[in-house]
């Protein structure tokens, strides 16, 4: 059987997918820290929905 290989989603090295890796996704505590620390300094954003104007429902009293 073929093994499974992804890439860190930090620093790009190619790494085997199997229960024994015990950082997954990442290859290393150091990746998987480095991503923790961008999502707490807001360097990734996850993307709002565009808005439908005629689906929206007004915030103001009409």
């Amino acid at each position: 059987m073929q093994q499974r290989t992804v890439n860190c989603p930090q620093c790009g090295k190619e790494l085997i997918w199997e229960p024994a890796s015990r950082f997954r996704p990442f290859c290393s505590e150091r990746c998987k820290t480095n991503d923790l620390s961008q999502w707490a300094q807001e360097s990734y954003r996850i993307s709002e929905a565009e808005k439908d104007p005629e689906n929206t429902i007004p915030t103001e009293p009409i």
